[in-house]
């Protein structure tokens, strides 16, 4: 039994109990109700077999209710978080420096004892969890992970460690839609599938973000998608949304100032530039820290494990007793960095504190996410830019706020490598379309610097160090794709008509050592012949006639230069070679491609790779 208790083996009294049962029930119920209850048995046993055999249609209604459910659930989160630090810390602003170093210490120790003893899998973000459930584990994430995370994930955020809790609510949102799919007992491609969906409902509602969140999850966790894949996770995304404005009200995230604008005069870019720059070292800073201290923590013995998190809660209370903004998440502070509330130089130390309050707290194994820390450290570093343009140059007017939001844009192209996600996001939390311009060019700036010097981005690194090869979304992202046009040859042999005769076309092939041939049937249809069927019909005394008498109009598949060699490796199978023609002109043939050529491009490169 699920409760534990042992089942009791049926006796003879418990069946003579079960069919004086049944006959109470018949003497109640005319032969006529029983009948029509029947009925409704086997229609119901219809329609599920119905939904059973059209998955496609039901894939689309749950992901619908995967959005509903986990818009509650990340919901019921927040409000977790928040009465866990309300019940730690009082409802003041500051609280007593007791609290500040014993609420994260004490928490850590009870994070720890439970991560070791009941919840192995809670460890870290959930951002990776969710891509291995996704590419090894064919969508399974079990509920007891979902179970933790909320839990374990509620109360580090709510006791002061400097986590988030976006990642959480997309591992919650995942877990939720696998247990949903096997309990439906959906097929193994649609549980892979749907895994991704509830984590886009999840981060939707942590964000209230839905285009953010569909983005994220498409560039980071999925990879490939289809049209149905796309419309499933919108429908999630923006269903998780409205749960969650319906219950927390519809106000983005952050309350972006009126006085936060686009680019006044064109001198700005080169502050955006610099915010860039700054940016973009910082996020490699953070990067390459957290990927030296994880494994060496990792590495230490296992007893120290239970007191990781309490340690690194420690120093973040430490940290608090002078920059109490540092701990949590901190959304409320990055409000007050967009609303000009702190001077340059206090938002540049809070960027370096919370950078190593989050080191210690992410590297301790203390499940939380690196949304909300990145967002913080970015506002800080943009606030902190901002205010030194309007110290030092006080010609150039642009406000606070925006260099805040495009701070935020970019340490997450920086720290997090989601270029895409980067830039919609700071447009979908801001409203504002104007600041496109200034969050491309630090965005693409920083993302620029942290890949020239940190090859592999920190999700794939993360993973790499716990072993699991999981495929990287940037590294196919950025990958060389190779064309028709890489391994197509110049034409050699001759090729044929399907006007001439087999007379003209064996005369025209005879200094040629090929055996097959490809023949022009006009209007973009071309085909093969043999040359030992040219010999026969002229053996035969046919040679008069033309070759399209033999070569029937059934078109042999042609390529393009452009087109992929994935795509003539499909088309190919099974035939010496394809025509490749001009789009412009499909009867214009201007190469051919082999199997040999296609293999040969393959292997140069990984010959060089």
């Amino acid at each position: 039994m699920e409760d534990g208790t042992p089942a009791r083996p049926a006796s003879a009294d418990d069946a003579s109990a079960g069919r004086e049962h049944e006959n109470r029930v018949a003497s109640l119920f005319p032969a006529r109700w029983q009948a029509v209850r029947a009925e409704l048995r086997r229609w119901l046993a219809k329609i599920i077999e119905g939904l059973s055999l059209r998955e496609g249609n039901l894939f689309l209604v749950l992901s619908v209710v995967i959005g509903l459910a986990s818009g509650l659930l990340v919901v019921c989160f927040h409000i977790s978080i928040e009465w866990i630090h309300l019940w730690s810390f009082g409802s003041s602003l500051s609280s007593s420096p007791l609290r500040l170093l014993l609420v994260p210490t004490v928490a850590g120790l009870g994070i720890a004892a439970c991560v070791m003893t009941f919840f192995r899998q809670v460890r870290g973000s959930g951002v990776n969890q969710t891509k291995a459930a996704v590419y090894i584990y064919d969508g399974y994430i079990p509920f007891r992970t979902v179970i933790g995370k909320f839990l374990l994930s509620a109360l580090a955020i709510g006791s002061g460690q400097s986590l988030g809790p976006e990642d959480p609510s997309l591992q919650i949102g995942a877990g939720l839609a696998s247990a949903v799919g096997r309990r439906l007992r959906l097929s193994r491609e649609k549980i892979r599938m749907i895994a991704p969906v509830g984590a886009a409902a999840g981060l939707a509602a942590a964000f209230n973000a839905p285009i953010s969140a569909m983005i994220f999850v498409l560039e980071e966790v999925v990879g490939q998608w289809s049209a149905g894949v796309l419309g499933a996770i919108i429908l999630a995304a923006v269903s998780s949304a409205v749960v969650m404005r319906g219950f927390l009200g519809s106000e983005p995230l952050f309350r972006v100032p009126a006085t936060a604008n686009g680019v006044a005069h064109p001198s700005e870019f080169l502050a955006y530039g610099v915010l860039g720059v700054i940016g973009g070292f910082a996020g490699l800073t953070f990067t390459k820290v957290i990927v030296y201290l994880r494994p060496r923590l990792k590495a230490l013995p296992r007893s120290t494990q239970y007191f990781q998190p309490a340690i690194a809660g420690l120093i973040i209370g430490i940290i608090g007793l002078g920059f109490p903004q540092v701990m949590g998440s901190g959304y409320y502070f990055i409000d007050q960095a967009m609303h000009a509330q702190y001077v340059w130089q206090v938002l540049a130390l809070l960027a370096v504190f919370k950078i190593a309050a989050t080191t210690v707290s992410f590297t301790s194994g203390t499940p939380g996410g690196m949304f909300a820390p990145t967002l913080f450290i970015g506002a800080m570093i943009g606030g902190a830019v901002g205010g030194v343009e309007r110290h030092f140059f006080p010609a150039l007017t642009g406000p606070v706020g925006t260099y805040a939001l495009v701070g935020m844009g970019t340490m997450f192209a920086a720290f997090l490598r989601a270029p895409m996600t980067s830039v919609f996001m700071i447009l979908e939390l801001s409203g504002n379309y104007s600041i496109i311009l200034p969050v491309m060019v630090s965005n693409t700036i920083a993302y620029l610097i942290s890949r020239r010097y940190q090859a592999v981005s920190l999700f794939d690194m993360l993973s790499r160090q716990d072993g699991v090869e999981l495929p990287s979304i940037e590294e196919q992202r950025e990958k060389t794709a190779f064309r028709v046009e890489d391994a197509m040859r110049p034409i050699r042999d001759p090729v044929l008509s399907g006007s001439e005769t087999f007379r003209d076309a064996l005369q025209r092939i005879d200094q040629s050592s090929e055996q097959r041939f490809l023949v022009n049937l006009g209007r973009g249809v071309w085909n093969l012949i043999a040359r030992e069927t040219i010999q026969e019909q002229v053996r035969a005394g046919k040679g008069d006639q033309p070759l399209n008498t033999q070569v029937r109009a059934a078109p042999l598949p042609w390529l393009h230069p452009d087109q992929s060699l994935d795509t003539a490796l499909r088309l190919i199978a099974g035939r010496p070679s394809l025509p490749v023609v001009s789009r412009a002109h499909p009867e214009r043939l201007q190469g051919v491609v082999t199997l040999n050529d296609i293999l040969d491009v393959y292997g140069q490169a990984g010959t060089r790779a």
